[in-house]
């Protein structure tokens, strides 16, 4: 189904097209997830919701699609299991991204008028993709079908090099595409290219796109008039085209005062920085490049630019409990996290919106699973009262401390935590107790909370959850998960065969895994252990762990040596 609502002065019909088969499927589900925050943006301005689009859909789906086991938007489907194979974040998120990215290449207007027509045409009759490029094109007068060919019909997205000369007033930019993979650039004689909708800015104005430019050659050379030496250059700002960006070291070095002073919008400093988490997963930077980076994070106010931080911190801390300098990882968390967490504090302040809120609840959550002292004590203490009926938490307050005294917890700490579950008669308190739950640190509490997860007191839908809590919250816990997973799989399969909850629990299982031979054992299960509805899941899961494992060795070294170095007193 593809239904449209009116949007502001001008409005869409509201009728339905159906699309002719699951090749198209992308076009149901990626317009009406870029749709929604369309929506919500026009109603709720203040939100920020297209910094939120960027940490939650951008994002995941170019870290997907920069896996070789990913797949083109458009898939042809064949088979019946092949159909639950494409509801995943390329159809979705990639999907929402290309439309978003067509969206501002296009403009408003124009959009508008193609999608009129679109529609008009084609209302209670089938529609294939091709149909909508057509009128967007006729509307438009752009290259829409050859543009968007490009982004739909092959799987993957380019890494656009930029490097920079100014002579005098004017800066001379050269411009290259390669196809980026998660495990370098893709060096081989026949690299693919893509029609890639290029913007510029200047810190002369950060919102406001200078220039823009179509590139569609494998490399150009750009001048922009009237640019000083002391400006800076920003790329794709609005984080809207769907590529990665390498800049040259100089490029990179002034765009840092943008992210301390905060004149880089927040969807930019959100994209800098996965941008360059992303480049050193695929070992084409130091991970130390990015630990400095994230450093200039210390005044940062947004939430979805901690929570995307946040976020890549996690990855590596997952990442190094392999090593045995984990603690020093979290030290440069709490580093990181103390002075906001200082100035949100634990209650709220008049006139805070709900951004606030999931910011402190954020925040404290990170401080005290990273072990930071003051916040674990007020867990505590807060977690008393509160079951001793003294004091009731605020209910954004329940998961950061739920998730704080787990952690540093101990058997009566679960029993606690459980007869709190039994008790709560809203289905969010008991959800929200279950994503905390894999937390406890002890084997034989670990163990307690999986066998926890198949009981009866845990909704089937949610006993992924759980599994899937402990699985990404110790190295311990990953290793039991994955067994208990391997001991229980006639019963998981039985449950959630043929459903996206089996690639979700698959995913969250064994994704953190950064040892070659994991990728083996994964592969092996599987082969001997048959999910069609997941076969593209294992794949890209075994994927990951190898890219894991090769980071690990790559990059391990230099990690300790800088973390042990920051903390050095100077000479």
């Amino acid at each position: 189904m593809f239904p449209i609502l009116p949007l502001g002065n001008s409005s869409l019909p509201v009728c339905v097209c159906v699309q002719e088969w699951w090749t198209h499927l992308w076009l149901n589900e990626g317009f009406a997830s870029w749709i929604e925050y369309l929506c919500v943006d026009h109603c709720f301005p203040e939100y920020d919701i297209w910094t939120q689009f960027v940490s939650a859909d951008y994002t995941r789906a170019l870290d997907l699609d920069a896996l070789d086991s990913s797949h083109p938007i458009e898939v042809n489907v064949g088979h019946p299991s092949e159909v639950d194979e494409i509801f995943d974040a390329i159809s979705y998120s990639k999907g929402a991204s290309v439309i978003r990215m067509l969206h501002n290449y296009i403009g408003d207007e124009d959009f508008r008028k193609g999608m009129n027509a679109y529609l008009l045409k084609f209302q209670h009759k089938n529609a294939s993709t091709e149909d909508l490029w057509d009128c967007l094109e006729q509307a438009s007068g752009k290259p829409i079908a050859a543009v968007m060919g490009s982004w739909t019909k092959q799987m993957g997205f380019p890494i656009i090099a930029v490097d920079q000369e100014q002579v005098s007033d004017d800066r001379i930019l050269k411009i290259s595409q390669k196809k980026f993979c998660a495990s370098g650039p893709h060096n081989e004689e026949n690299c693919p290219s893509w029609m890639v909708p290029i913007s510029i800015c200047t810190s002369e104005d950060p919102k406001c796109t200078k220039l823009k430019v179509l590139l569609d050659r494998q490399e150009t050379t750009i001048t922009l008039n009237s640019v000083g030496p002391d400006q800076w250059i920003k790329i794709n700002p609005g984080t809207v085209g769907f590529y990665r960006i390498q800049y040259s070291s100089s490029m990179l070095e002034s765009l840092l005062p943008g992210i301390r002073d905060l004149s880089l919008q927040p969807v930019d400093r959100l994209g800098l920085q996965n941008d360059l988490f992303s480049l050193s997963r695929a070992g084409m930077i130091s991970t130390v490049e990015v630990l400095k980076l994230m450093e200039a994070f210390l005044n940062e106010p947004n939430y979805t630019v901690w929570s995307d931080l946040s976020c890549n911190l996690g990855v590596l801390s997952s990442l190094l409990s392999h090593t045995d300098f984990h603690e020093e990882i979290q030290e440069f968390i709490r580093d990181l996290f103390t002075p906001i967490g200082l100035k949100l504090g634990w209650d709220s302040k008049p006139g805070e919106g709900h951004l606030d809120a999931l910011l402190r609840s954020l925040v404290l959550g990170k401080l005290g699973k990273a072990g930071h002292k003051p916040t674990l004590e007020e867990a505590r203490r807060r977690f008393k009262d509160h079951v001793d009926g003294k004091q009731v938490l605020p209910a954004d307050l329940r998961s950061p401390v739920y998730l704080t005294v787990l952690k540093h917890g101990d058997s009566a700490t679960l029993d606690t935590m459980l007869k709190l579950h039994k008790q709560a008669d809203m289905q969010e308190e008991k959800n929200r107790i279950e994503r905390v739950l894999g937390a406890i640190s002890a084997p034989d509490l670990i163990q307690k909370v999986l066998n926890f997860a198949l009981s009866e007191d845990v909704r089937p839908q949610d006993t992924v959850s759980v599994i899937g809590g402990v699985a990404g919250s110790s190295k311990q816990g990953r290793k039991a998960a994955w067994k208990f997973v391997k001991d229980n799989w006639e019963e998981l399969y039985n449950r959630y065969q043929g459903g996206f909850l089996i690639s979700r629990l698959i995913k969250l299982t064994v994704d953190g895994f950064a040892i070659d031979k994991m990728a083996v054992e994964v592969k092996s299960f599987f082969e001997s252990h048959p999910a069609p509805a997941a076969e593209r899941t294992v794949q890209q899961c075994c994927e990951n762990i190898l890219l894991n494992a090769a980071w690990l060795k790559r990059d391990a070294e230099d990690i300790h040596q800088y973390l042990l170095q920051r903390k050095a007193p100077p000479v």
